[in-house]
């Protein structure tokens, strides 16, 4: 309490009988909204039984549809993150450069590709390959898909990097030339390892918005995800619109609390593998732009 004290005054009791007051209204009114919901979703019929019995009565609904789209998920998501892991890291080396041409130009790309709303990226893509490949239209959505991703991601994560970067105390990159190393040396050797720590939960944040902007492929390109079979199991099981759409969330939910463990269990392992550097490096609220 001395410690908070410092940045503002402690709440004595009359505050703090105010802020619990303050604090049951608001889970009273919450509950009130919640039952209100609820009460429309019973009037529409949207509770009955039959709307949600094929989740746990019809393996199909697994086998044919909920699975399958998880999958596609999964690999879209993968196969972005792969192929625009490296480039943002090409690109956020290229954006330190101590020749400006080069700098400058990578710069421009950079903020172009952040500029332009991921689902462009992904229609232009689809009709690229469309008129100039010989993509095959099963494959086009998830071709479409990918390479959406993958531009509007490098430039984020070639942000994330050079932030990470900048982030190390110079006297690294100092002691590194006092030695007598390259600049290529440094940055392979020196700067990349240690950055890589500070850089984890920005990626981290940037995984998920990956995996959750696959769902913009299912709903305009009619990418075959999890999120387009709420469409798919609607139609087949007497419209369970809202029970498709909460199992299919909590399915989303589920796949990234197991892709934010895995990540907070690698950087657990990194920062224990590394001594840190003080250095963090963060993203927006929106998990778009990042901070350094």
């Amino acid at each position: 309490m001395k410690a908070l004290s410092v940045l503002y005054d402690a709440p004595g009791p009359r505050a703090r009988r105010r802020n619990l007051l303050c604090s049951l209204l608001f889970l009273l009114a919450l509950a009130a909204a919640a039952l209100w919901v609820l009460k429309l979703l019973g009037d529409k019929n949207q509770l009955a039984a039959e709307k949600w019995n094929p989740f746990v009565e019809d393996s199909r609904v697994w086998t044919e549809f909920l699975l399958p789209g998880l999958l596609h998920t999964v690999q879209a998501a993968a196969l972005a993150l792969v192929l625009a892991l490296p480039l943002g890291a090409l690109l956020g080396i290229a954006r330190l450069s101590e020749h400006a041409v080069l700098r400058r130009s990578v710069g421009t790309l950079i903020d172009c590709c952040r500029a332009v709303p991921v689902l462009m990226l992904m229609l232009l893509a689809n009709e690229v390959y469309a008129r100039f490949s010989d993509v095959t239209p099963q494959m086009r959505p998830l071709y479409s898909v990918v390479t959406g991703l993958v531009v509007f991601n490098a430039a984020v994560l070639a942000e994330i990097v050079r932030a990470g970067i900048i982030a190390l105390p110079r006297g690294q990159s100092d002691a590194a030339r006092a030695i007598g190393m390259r600049k290529g040396q440094i940055m392979a050797s020196v700067l990349l390892p240690q950055a890589v720590t500070a850089m984890l939960p920005a990626l981290t944040t940037q995984l998920v918005v990956i995996v959750k902007d696959t769902a913009l492929g299912g709903e305009m390109l009619a990418f075959d995800e999890l999120l387009h079979q709420v469409r798919l199991i609607s139609a087949n099981y007497g419209a369970n619109t809202i029970a498709s759409f909460t199992v299919v969330a909590l399915l989303f939910i589920l796949l990234n609390l197991v892709l934010t463990t895995l990540a907070a269990r690698t950087e657990s392992w990194v920062g224990r593998s590394r001594s840190s550097t003080g250095a963090t490096v963060t993203t927006s609220p929106t998990g778009r732009a990042p901070l350094a």
